[in-house]
């Protein structure tokens, strides 16, 4: 129907322009001048009437165009990342947009008299969280023995699901969830989930490497039947090679109804079935039960690897041990400000010149040429201003002072290797002397064996984290994501979290005339807005949920919750027993 519309108003606008010239030489149909005009009839008149209100409606949409069109063409690319630097505000004329810049050196050296003089507002680290979730009526929790033969009689019946997980560590957490949840969608046996190797991530660490595999198998057994490996004989059938096995694309976020029709029907005719890549190849709003298989490989399942695990718990003794002036309680920080997370973000701080040269080859080995196509372009003010810039570690620090952690808060810090560290680590330090990384809680000798694999570094940092009194999260991503969501497992429902508004942190930290006292106002906000959101819980109804369950995953994991957490509260009390021991 447009096109057709499109076609007459075409036609009417062509033969409108030739009819009115024909028609003013001679006003008679007869008229010889050409071209010839449509012959009159008794509707000449209306047809007038109707070019004339279509010419003045086409000169209203073609005057917005000739506005609009402009604007979009910009606005598209504003959207892009490109191959030179570019401020918006010179493009306009226009004053610089507010918080476009990074000054926040300026203003911390302005400031740092009085940050270090004020220790006033010390808050205590077990009084931070003052909101608390109002727990409603729940419904009681299905009996699991029913829930079992009800769903999971005789798992595995289908024949064999293979998935190649990629990513990094909590990316790879998802696709092994998902596995699990198809897998028992299906009926299908699971073997053991396999990970890709990423050219970022470099990491070739396998399963077993990361998560305790026995524990993982035995906690889904009557469930999903996992195995380690595919039976001798299926691997003979397809001469011992992997690629030879049926392999499918599956497209993200891929919906229930996509699994049992399109993919069902190859599992069954096959026996054994290969999804490559598989990573959120599952849509959030499934059926209560197999959501429940989610929540079960998530907060059950997947514990880590004894060598994992052991010097994990041990960062967290000696961080509990550190920590002795606020009771054992400490923060920890998830700081993105690696050298490939800021070339990555395009965004530009106080290096000048040798930053830029910097940024520019980091871009170019990490990501061959994409940050210099013709059609793309470079807007790091409009980044800053749009909250897209990571925090520096000096930017953090401040944020932290203002909200009232004192110089003897202990804190301890979760990152790979910080940018320019001497420079940038320098301020946070001077804020908060008590600054711990795993680098420097554990020996060498206890580190060796996880250096140069990432995913086993980003756990041991994820154990310390997820036990922290407050964790701050500074550039999101899966990590953050998954630990908000795993501590409001743990904490009764809420994150413990601190989510800086980074849009209202650069304008502030722009301004060299702020006030300490006036800053201290701000963040204080920040803090008690950080504590409300915490309790938040999405709206769930039925099986229609739009949020994540590894973020939000209440109330669907509210049945898992009890049992679990009362155990994860004994194993924190050994550690801090184990603390009180030693000091006596």
């Amino acid at each position: 129907m447009k096109s057709k519309t499109h076609t007459g108003n075409g036609y009417a606008a062509e033969n409108g322009g030739c009819g009115g010239g024909g028609g003013g030489g001679g006003g008679s149909s007869s008229s010889p001048s050409p071209p010839l005009s449509p012959p009159r009839h008794s509707g000449v008149l209306h047809l007038r009437k109707k070019l004339r209100r279509t010419k003045s409606l086409s000169a209203r949409m073609s005057l917005r165009y000739f506005f609009l069109l402009p604007l979009v063409y910009i606005s598209g690319l504003l959207m892009c990342v490109g191959p030179f630097p570019f401020t918006f505000s010179s493009l306009i004329g226009h004053a610089p947009l507010p918080g476009s810049r990074y000054r926040s050196h300026e203003v911390f050296h302005k400031l740092w008299h009085e940050i270090d003089s004020d220790n006033s507002s010390f808050i205590e680290l077990s009084s931070v969280w003052k909101y608390k979730r109002k727990l409603r009526e729940k419904k009681p929790c299905p009996n699991l023995t029913a829930l079992h033969h009800e769903h999971f009689v005789s798992p595995g019946l289908n024949g064999f699901l293979i998935v190649e997980a990629n990513g990094g560590l909590n990316q790879q957490r998802s696709a092994i969830c998902n596995a699990v949840a198809v897998a028992g969608l299906l009926n299908a046996i699971l073997v053991i989930p396999h990970f890709e190797f990423h050219n970022v991530w470099k990491d070739p660490s396998e399963f077993g490497d990361i998560y305790d595999e026995d524990h993982f198998i035995s906690t889904l057994d009557g469930y999903v039947k996992v195995v380690k490996e595919l039976p001798e004989a299926i691997m003979e059938r397809h001469n011992y090679n992997m690629s030879n096995i049926t392999t499918i694309k599956v497209e993200a976020w891929a919906p229930v109804s996509y699994y049992t029709g399109a993919v069902y029907p190859i599992l069954q005719k096959e026996g054994v079935l290969r999804i490559a890549p598989f990573a959120n190849r599952l849509a959030m709003s499934v059926p209560p039960h197999v959501q429940f298989l989610r929540c079960l490989t998530n907060y059950k399942g997947l514990r880590f690897s004894s060598s994992i695990s052991a010097l994990a718990d041990n960062l967290v003794y000696r961080m509990i041990e550190k920590s002795s002036r606020t009771d054992g309680k400490y923060i920890a920080v998830h700081l993105r400000f690696e050298e490939d997370m800021v070339a990555f973000s395009c965004c530009v701080y106080d290096g000048g010149n040798t930053e830029k040269l910097e940024m520019d080859s980091a871009r170019e080995k990490g990501w061959r040429g994409k940050f210099k196509r013709k059609d793309r372009i470079i807007a790091p003010d409009l980044y800053r201003v749009n909250g897209r810039c990571p925090l520096t570690p000096l930017e953090v620090g401040m944020m932290l002072r203002g909200m009232g952690f004192n110089n003897n808060t202990s804190i301890y810090l979760a990152s790979g290797k910080i940018y320019h560290a001497e420079k940038y680590l320098a301020p946070l330090i001077k804020m908060f002397p008590n600054l711990y990384t795993k680098e420097s809680l554990a020996t060498p000798d206890e580190l060796a064996p996880f250096m140069g694999y990432s995913s086993q570094l980003a756990a041991l940092d994820y154990t310390v984290c997820l036990f922290s009194e407050v964790f701050v999260t500074t550039q999101g991503g899966n990590f953050p994501h998954f630990l908000m969501g795993h501590r409001r497992f743990l904490y009764d429902g809420h994150a413990k979290t601190i989510i800086p508004d980074k849009r209202k942190l650069v304008v502030l930290f722009e301004n060299t005339s702020i006030s300490w006292n006036a800053l201290k106002e701000q963040m204080d906000d920040m803090l008690t807005e950080s504590d409300r959101k915490g309790i938040m819980v999405p709206r769930v109804r039925k099986i229609n949920r739009k949020t994540s369950v590894y973020t939000y995953p209440l109330p669907e994991c509210r049945c898992l919750q009890q049992s679990l957490v009362n155990a994860t509260i004994d194993h924190d009390v050994d550690i801090l027993d184990n603390y009180s021991r030693t000091k006596a």
